[in-house]
This record gives structure tokens, sequence and C-alpha cells, in this order.
């Protein structure tokens, strides 16, 4: 049995390991309720990285990873992390513990030793999500920076105008 085929029989249980990572770097409070509320409406965070991780599994296992799809679902993903300000490597340290749930899921299989070179593949292709996932990280924190900057800029300008101020200047 090739790799893809492991990967896709044992797939809800790569998931759920690659979730519980995901979830460890939460307080315990937290990760219990991300894990345990089913509700999208009640638990927005916990069904995006659920979903998200999926779709990129899912990428993952396809014979042509599409970076644009690819993009996506990390976007949704990573997006939670910036606004959280999570440090980087944080945000990005779930993408390399998906290496960690599939070895802990295939131990049995990669200890025969057969799967080896499958394997080199498979990590250089998480590698290589991981840069785009750096990209994507850096992008929505300069976004949120924007916003944040441009909100301060309004605030003042508000205020000023508020207590008059702010004086307007004429042109010629």
């Amino acid at each position: 049995m090739n790799l893809t085929n492991l990967l896709s029989s044992k797939k809800d249980d790569i998931l759920k390991r690659w979730f519980d990572e995901i979830l460890s770097v939460y307080p315990v409070q937290t990760s219990n309720f991300l894990k345990t509320q089913k509700d999208p409406f009640a638990n927005p965070i916990g069904q995006t990285i659920f979903h998200g991780i999926e779709d990129i599994f899912n990428e993952i296992l396809s014979s042509e990873t599409d970076s644009k799809n690819i993009s996506s679902f990390l976007e949704n993903v990573i997006r939670i992390s910036a606004i959280q300000e999570f440090t980087a490597s944080k945000a990005m340290g779930f993408i390399f513990s998906l290496k960690k749930a599939v070895k802990d899921a295939l131990n049995e299989e990669i200890n025969e030793g057969r799967l080896y070179p499958e394997l080199l593949i498979l990590d250089d292709r998480i590698d290589k999500i991981a840069l785009l996932s750096f990209d994507i990280y850096m992008n929505s924190r300069e976004t949120l920076y924007d916003i944040k900057a441009n909100e301060v800029k309004n605030m003042t300008f508000n205020l000023l105008r508020r207590a008059n101020i702010l004086t307007e200047v004429k042109e010629e």
C-alpha cells in the first residue's frame, strides 16, 4: 500500500491528532471547548480550524496541489492566529505538527521501512506549504496593523474636530 492510500485510510485519525496538536497552544479550558463544541455558531474558531486543516489535508492527498486552493485554506486558519496575535512560530507551528500527526498515525507502517521515500516527498510538500503560510501570516498581520493604524488616525481626527482644535487649510 502506498503512502497516499495509507493517509486516506487513516485520515480521521490523522486529522484528530493534528487538530489536538494545534489546540495544544491554547489554554486547557479553551482547548477543551474548541475540541468538544461542535456547533459552528457557538464555536466558529474550532470549526474554522478543523475544516481548514481538513481541506489542507485533502489538498495534500491530491496528486497536484493547487497553490490557489491551498492558499485559501491556509488563510482561513492563519487569520485566526494573526488576529489572536500569536507569534509567527506559534501561528505557523500547526503546519509542522501535521508531520508529527502523520508519523504517529503511521508509526507501525513507517517502522516497516517501505514508506521512507514517500515520506520524504510528503515532508517536502509540507515544508513548501509552511513557507507559503509564513507569507500569508505576514500579509494578515500587515493588514491588521493597517486597520489599527487607520482606526487610531480616524479617532484622533474625530477628537480634534470635536474639540475645535482642528483647522482646515484653505486652498488658494
